[in-house]
């Protein structure tokens, strides 16, 4: 468990604690944006990989029981969830990584409803695991991807805004949100689900699909309640 620890401190550690403060702007004047892309590319891969692994051998310890029915909300949360990393990887953003020379075009699909989609699906799976596993494990492994996802939102925000300037940035976020649908529901932006087109939306379903029939499979576990 202590592997898992600070594996899941490093993962966080990483992306809050470099990627998204000045240390980050700092280590680019010394080495380039390339270079510092490339490093922490790697960095984040080793992250990870000691973050799943540590993850998979640790012990297991109940913290609680989940009840039956949380599992009939996870299975329904998860729908959104997938949606939201599906749509939101597949469409331009000026929050996604190397696309900030698009904060001058109006936001568009999925960015209207939130400007982070993916960190958000993220966020949601995460965040439904704590509670439908609740082993010690399992609350550490999904709890680090729901800090970085949350965070990151707010993370993100800081970097565009020093890269970007004050004006440019806060131009786009007065008609985004990070929190769905906020903006919309505000009057600051508009649903146009034509623009979200047929084919991202059909293809999150697909994944959530096929995850969900071969979850049992994968992680070794039934999502479907007794």
């Amino acid at each position: 468990m202590i592997a898992l620890i600070l594996a899941s401190l490093a993962f966080i550690g990483i992306h809050l604690g470099v990627s998204g403060t000045t240390m980050r702007d700092g280590v680019v004047g010394r080495i380039g944006l390339r270079g510092y892309m490339i490093a922490f590319s790697v960095a984040s891969v080793a992250a990870i990989a000691w973050l799943v692994g540590s993850y998979n051998s640790a012990a297991y310890v109940q913290v609680w029981a989940a009840p039956e029915w949380w599992k009939v909300v996870a299975i329904v949360l998860m729908l959104p969830a997938f949606l939201l990393v599906i749509v939101g990887l597949t469409t331009p953003n000026p929050t996604a990584v190397a696309q900030e020379g698009l904060v001058d075009q109006p936001p568009r699909g999925i960015v209207r409803i939130t400007r982070h989609p993916f960190l958000v699906g993220v966020a949601i799976w995460g965040l439904v695991h704590v509670i439908a596993n609740g082993d010690m494990a399992s609350v550490l492994f999904f709890a680090a991807l729901a800090i970085v996802s949350v965070a990151g939102t707010v993370s993100i925000d800081a970097k565009r805004r020093r890269v970007l300037g004050d004006a440019a940035w806060d131009r786009f976020a007065s008609r985004t949100s990070i929190v769905p649908f906020a903006a919309i529901l505000s009057g600051r932006n508009e649903l146009m689900w034509r623009e979200i087109g047929w084919w991202r939306p059909l293809a999150g379903v697909v994944a959530y699909a096929l995850f969900l029939g071969g979850h049992v499979h994968i992680v070794g576990v039934s999502p479907w309640p007794n």
